[in-house]
């Protein structure tokens, strides 16, 4: 049969029916996870967990030279660049790799840059404390400590320095994310960046949809209002980002202007029951159950209710408290 390039319904389409069973996958590994381990490794190991379903979803399918499950349900195949034949195992590897791999891994190295750009010796303690419990093999372990070195190496104005351009960083990889979709419904190609850089397009059987031209004249004018959107986002972020630099400077002025209040809550140690440590970033559930705002967010991404009482609650109602101890 005939086969033409695939249009951006079926490539959304197709996206949006893996994504649910990644995600069926994923909820049923933490869960078992968290049923075995406990609540403390879950919240550990979560993320690990992701990427580990992530990586056996594709691993399965898309590695193996098999269609995805969305790819099936649209009936698209993949190709290469001269399409006319499916993508090689080294490009298949390698969109897996950007896929799932490279975003935890950059996650990763952003966070703990900025936390150790922006902690000082309070996050270095943290780290010590989380490096120990995590376990000396593992990769965030190593990255934090490679990271810790990194950081050392720089000079005070220097760290000051860094720390706006690693905000900046991660702003800019979601606008290019919102780009790069906005490129996708003007061009019709590529809708994930992982397979752009891979060489990884579609193809579908000519025949079942005879308003192909309709439907790419649709996204196309989408695609003109995104990136007039993102434009206007732009700007805002620009405004934002200036705000937010003088806010955080204001903070560390009165922090630092008020030693006393850190001194005499030194005796009584509060603990969080979730990571079973001091207790950070102190953040309270419409019960009054309190906790680190990592932790009980983390929480409330599986489960939207509080560890203790098991009241039931949305995540926007958590009230983060701003100079508590």
């Amino acid at each position: 049969m005939p086969l033409a390039p695939a249009n951006q319904s079926q490539l959304i389409r197709s996206s949006q029916k893996d994504e649910y069973y990644q995600t069926f996958l994923r909820n049923n590994a933490n869960e078992a996870f968290h049923t075995l381990a406990g609540s403390k490794r879950w919240l550990d190991w979560r993320r690990e967990i992701e990427l580990l379903s992530d990586l056996a979803y594709y691993g399965l399918t898309t590695f193996s030279g098999y269609q995805t499950l969305g790819e099936e349900y649209v009936s698209v195949v993949q190709v290469d660049p001269s399409k006319r034949k499916i993508p090689s195992v080294a490009r298949r590897g390698l969109f897996v790799l950007c896929h799932a791999f490279f975003p935890y891994l950059l996650d990763k190295v952003l966070v703990c840059l900025e936390n150790e750009l922006d902690g000082g010796q309070e996050s270095r303690s943290s780290v010590s404390r989380r490096q120990a419990t995590a376990g000396p093999w593992s990769l965030e372990s190593w990255l934090k400590m490679w990271i810790q070195r990194a950081v050392g190496l720089l000079s005070e104005p220097q760290r000051k320095a860094c720390l706006p351009a690693v905000f900046v960083l991660q702003q800019s990889l979601t606008l290019l994310h919102r780009l790069h979709v906005a490129l996708f419904y003007i061009s019709g190609a590529f809708y994930h960046l992982s397979k752009r850089v891979a060489g990884i397009s579609y193809l579908r059987v000519t025949g079942l949809n005879s308003d192909d031209g309709t439907i790419r004249s649709s996204y196309r004018l989408l695609g003109a209002v995104s990136l007039l959107q993102l434009l206007i986002t732009v700007c805002l972020q620009l405004n934002n980002f200036r705000q937010r630099q003088r806010a955080r400077q204001e903070w560390k002025l009165y922090r630092n202007l008020s030693p006393q209040h850190t001194q005499s809550s030194g005796p009584r140690v509060a603990h969080c029951i979730l990571c079973l440590e001091e207790r950070r970033h102190s953040t309270s559930t419409p019960c009054g159950h309190l906790f680190c705002w990592e932790c009980i967010t983390e929480w409330c991404n599986t489960k939207a209710e509080c560890p203790l009482c098991r009241e039931k609650f949305q995540p926007h109602r958590l009230v983060y408290l701003r100079n508590y101890s």
